[in-house]
Order: structure tokens, then sequence, then C-alpha cells
């Protein structure tokens, strides 16, 4: 989390645009120490949501101006006026009920991390079957008994070699998109059987 100095602190302060209810609001609550925490866990999700895509920032549902000031401080380098900026964004969204803002990112982010381990497990297997692991192949059927095992076999011996030959490895990413559509199939598969066993539930 971000720690803010008392003289950035008394900083935010000057640039940050706050209204009368503001005002009134810092004048109950004196304690310095816990204003810089909620100030610096504001400034870093805004600091978050300037990294995230369009579609993504989209999905916030935040006020206009916001996300205009979050698109201009997205495109500016990490110097001065990106923390000016900043400072401005995090004054605007104390303004603003950031509960659902906050839950609508922590999703987003949830999201972002299954994606990754996703490819991670697609770029392990892939990596597998074009190496020399003769049981890669076996375990993958196993595990996904639904793979059309001559159709993977094609993909892999054509990958293989174009590996060797140095050509483009356009059978390599063909294997890629089997395999992501192959897991994807399988989990979809799971999902509506889970679907399906809690519409049968009874309760007693």
């Amino acid at each position: 989390m971000t720690d803010f100095t008392d003289e950035e602190f008394d900083e935010f302060q000057r640039h940050a645009e706050y209204d009368e209810d503001e005002e009134q609001t810092w004048a109950i609550r004196p304690n310095k120490t816990q204003l810089k925490r909620d100030i610096a866990v504001i400034h870093d999700m805004c600091e978050e949501i300037t990294q995230l895509a369009p579609a993504q920032i989209e999905k916030l549902n935040l006020p206009d101006e916001i996300v205009s000031a979050i698109t201009s401080a997205a495109k500016m380098p990490f110097k001065a006026a990106r923390k000016r900026q900043l400072k401005f964004i995090t004054g605007q969204m104390r303004k603003v009920d950031i509960e659902p803002i906050e839950e609508a990112l922590n999703k987003i982010k949830a999201k972002s991390a299954h994606a990754t381990r996703e490819l991670h497990q697609l770029e392990h297997w892939r990596e597998r079957l074009l190496s020399d692991d003769k049981q890669a192949l076996t375990e993958l059927l196993d595990k996904y008994p639904g793979a059309d095992t001559q159709q993977l076999r094609q993909l892999i011996r054509n990958a293989k070699k174009e590996i060797s030959l140095e050509k483009p490895v356009k059978s390599s990413r063909l294997l890629f998109k089997y395999l992501k559509d192959l897991f994807e199939g399988a989990q979809n598969t799971e999902d509506e059987q889970d679907f399906g066993d809690d519409s049968n539930f009874e309760e007693d």
C-alpha cells in the first residue's frame, strides 16, 4: 500500500477537490494517520485501474469524468504529471461509493489471474506434447477422454516437423488452440453437470 509522508499528504489535500460535506467529514475525523491510510487505499486502487484495458474500466461503472481522468493518466509516463493526475483521481474517488467499484475490480483481477493460470497450463501441456515425454499424450487422453486422438497425433507430428525444419510454427499454434478448446469444453461440461446437480437438489 502507498505510504504517504506528511508532506505528500498535505500536498494531496491541496490538489484534491472536496465539497463542503467532505470538509465536514474531515472535521469530525481528526485521525490523520487513519485518513492517510484511507487515501492510500483509494490511491492504490486508482493506480490499478489506470493499468486496466478500456473494456475492463467500463465494467467498473465509473462516472464519466473519472473515466476521462483515468484514461489521461494511463497515457502519462510515471513522472510528476501522472502523480498529480492520480492525486486528482483519488480526490474524485473519495466522493463516490467505492465499495461496488472495489468488488468489480476484484472480480476483474480474479478473472485475469484465472486466465493466466489457464495460459500456463496450456503452455505446459503443449511443451510436454512436443518434447520427448512419451507419457504426455497418454496422460492427456486419460484426463480428457473426449479428445480426438488422431487429430492430436497429427498436430504433434506436424508441429515437431516444423520445429526441426525451422519452419513457421503453424501447427504448434493450432495445437495450442486445440488444447484451449478441449480444456474449455471439458470445463463447460463440468459446469453444466454441477448446475444440473444443484437443480435436482431437494431440501428435506
